[in-house]
């Protein structure tokens, strides 16, 4: 769904209510908040749903995948500067110009990225060989690594239902839970469909 399709729909957007991520129990509706999001140096207000564990009285805000939390831009435009920056060792201001966003903005994306580059070769490694992807190889450089194994996963996940629509940085966001370059953040637990998994980390 896009971005104008989902604002489109308002409150009215359609949710699955997940189980909780602490106690496994089914959740309920609980509301919501609005926030803005910039695509293509546009501004949008979306509605953010909530829900609620009965059990844990724990609220948790269901972000549609082109949110990331705590940043303002769709993942797809974060993503594209992580891609130029780091998988091809560019500097941070021309991808940053070419989406109209700050370069300070971009590159606080980058330095988040590569902090956690290894934590995340790892993740999306395990999560791809799950998918039954072949066995990531060692390049040798650990931000590298991290942007092929979430190549990895994505051709995996890509061939399941519901998932190919989505795009790569989209999917990333879903799995992360909207974290990837959050300023801080656990171990991303990586969900796809029902399944939850949590790859070793270093």
């Amino acid at each position: 769904m896009s971005v104008d399709e989902y604002v489109a729909l308002g409150r009215e957007v359609e949710f699955p209510r997940p189980d909780c991520p602490s106690c496994s129990v089914p959740t309920s509706r609980w509301s919501g908040y609005q926030r803005q999001v910039r695509e293509a140096g546009q501004y949008s207000r979306i509605w953010v749903p909530r829900v609620r564990c009965g059990p844990c009285k724990v609220t948790h805000a269901l972000l549609p995948a082109f949110v990331v939390a705590g940043r303002l831009d769709v993942a797809e435009t974060i993503g594209a500067v992580i891609d130029e920056v780091v998988g091809r060792d560019g500097g941070v201001r021309p991808p940053a110009r070419r989406r109209d966003v700050p370069h300070t903005t971009a590159r606080g994306w980058v330095r988040r990225f590569v902090a956690r580059r290894a934590e995340y070769a790892i993740s999306f490694a395990a999560l791809a060989i799950d998918l039954g992807a072949e066995v990531v190889t060692e390049l040798g450089r650990a931000s590298a690594d991290a942007l092929t194994a979430i190549r990895a996963a994505w051709r995996a996940v890509s061939g399941l239902p519901g998932w190919l629509g989505c795009g790569r940085w989209r999917f990333v966001s879903a799995v992360t839970g909207g974290r990837f370059v959050a300023t801080n953040t656990n171990s991303p637990y990586l969900i796809v469909g029902k399944r939850r998994f949590m790859p070793p980390v270093p």
